[in-house]
């Protein structure tokens, strides 16, 4: 295990309204509890910044994203340990659910494990094209997909395909990937240059082109209102529907469109 210390094994920097987020364990960015105690900090120093709108989460180098956790640190823990570990896991994933800003996974390489686990927590997941490979090999190590993999993988697929896939523990490509509707968009381009199409992609989703306080509260009544009875999701959409009609960027958008130009949003 790396005796580095855990704010240096998840970077952080910001570019325009996008801050990217990077898990920086070499060879294979796997996660031990120090670096998850530096990505939760990271998390929050995102959600808690005004001029972040957008979280892009990646990993460094060119092979890996993240090959999950640490098993050389999972081998030396008693169970006590470990359920704790698993605890806390959860708890730095689901902040990156509740964060009300848009959250993509950039996969640079494999994505395998835990490591897929951490981008399912993810909004969306771009990859580039041959990068690497994706799944949950865990039940081949005798144990399941214990960071969220067994609840977000059957939300996303549906029960069948998603037993299918933990049982059968293959790792497949990002096209196939793409296919299931893992990975929603697979760029084409060198890997020096994935970080750049990444960031880009990201942009989508900013100011002033994007209305970036609607995708957060659009996040928000997904994210919660998927979890919920339909009639509370309704009213959770009512609510946050409430709070972008008092908005600027409602305004804007409303007289750009009578206007027939296009809007400028900016973050309130």
């Amino acid at each position: 295990m790396t005796d580095r210390a855990p704010e240096s094994l998840v970077r952080y920097e910001t570019d325009g309204h996008v801050a990217v987020v990077t898990l920086d364990d070499p060879p294979a960015n796997t996660y031990s509890y120090a670096m998850m105690q530096a990505l939760d900090a990271r998390i929050l120093e995102a959600r808690m910044d005004r001029e972040v709108q957008v979280i892009l989460l990646t990993g460094a180098g060119e092979k890996f994203f993240c090959a999950g956790a640490n098993i050389e640190m999972l081998r030396g823990a008693d169970p006590d340990w470990k359920y704790w570990f698993c605890l806390h896991a959860n708890e730095t994933l689901l902040r990156l659910e509740h964060t009300p800003k848009l959250v993509i996974a950039a996969l640079n390489g494999h994505a395998v494990g835990g490591g897929l686990e951490v981008a399912l927590a993810c909004d969306l997941r771009i990859a580039r094209r041959g990068a690497g490979k994706v799944g949950l090999p865990e039940v081949k190590l005798g144990v399941l997909p214990g960071t969220g993999g067994t609840q977000r993988l059957v939300r996303m697929l549906g029960k069948s395909k998603a037993l299918e896939l933990m049982a059968k523990g293959d790792n497949f490509d990002v096209d196939a990937a793409q296919a299931l509707g893992l990975v929603n968009e697979v760029i084409d381009c060198e890997a020096a240059d994935f970080r750049a199409a990444a960031l880009d992609y990201a942009r989508r989703f900013t100011t002033p082109g994007a209305a970036a306080m609607a995708i957060g509260h659009i996040k928000r009544a997904v994210q919660t209102g998927a979890e919920v009875a339909l009639e509370s999701g309704l009213a959770l959409e009512r609510e946050l529907q409430a709070k972008l009609f008092a908005s600027k960027d409602a305004r804007e958008g409303m007289a750009a469109f009578e206007e027939k130009r296009g809007p400028e949003f900016g973050a309130e």
